[in-house]
């Protein structure tokens, strides 16, 4: 995004400019978008199958830092809190047994418009769309179906943050580190 400063006549204007932009939340200090943090997870499927090191390199690659790493094992509660969403869905029952299936791990990931960027990354929720659509994203590489397809991407800021607290502000699994830089 870019924002241009256009020269106003009235001092007042362009003071309330200038107030509008500093208290708009928008922009950090350094005069570029603010950073955001989203939740990625590598499914069962992506453990097993092998895929972490290539999907962690495609991460760093698409320019993200990624903050926070553990390898977790969700049991049958846990799995049904964080998809609760999905709870009155005919395919609940199956996404619960999935992801009970094997470990998982669950990342922090930052950079400027991050939920969207990875949303992209990752590439349609089906992945047999995604290998049409979508050849160089991360479900088309190493997903299955629409049930198993990989990773999970939060959807939207408010998601980002209820995932991140779920998996992060809970003391459970194995923490792999925190990452200054990679």
């Amino acid at each position: 995004m870019m924002v241009r400063l256009v020269l106003l006549r009235s001092r007042s204007c362009f003071c309330f400019f200038l107030v509008a932009i500093a208290f708009s939340g928008g922009f950090a200090s350094n005069g570029g978008m603010k950073m955001e943090k989203t939740l990625a997870m590598i499914k069962p499927d992506g453990l097993r199958g092998n895929y972490t090191e290539r999907i962690k390199g495609a991460i760093v690659e698409s320019g993200f830092r990624i903050l926070e790493e553990r390898i977790d094992e969700l049991d049958e509660d846990r799995a049904s809190r964080f998809y609760a969403e999905h709870s009155s869905r005919s395919f609940f029952p199956n996404l619960v047994k999935y992801m009970t299936s094997g470990p998982v791990c669950i990342m922090v990931l930052e950079k400027q418009n991050a939920i969207a960027e990875w949303r992209a990354l990752i590439g349609p929720t089906d992945s047999v769309k995604a290998k049409a659509t979508h050849p160089n994203s991360i479900r088309a590489m190493c997903g299955l179906d629409s049930e198993k397809n990989c990773v999970h991407g939060s959807d939207s800021l408010l998601s980002a943050q209820r995932e991140i607290s779920f998996f992060f502000e809970e003391e459970t699994g194995e923490m792999v580190g925190k990452h200054d830089e990679l």
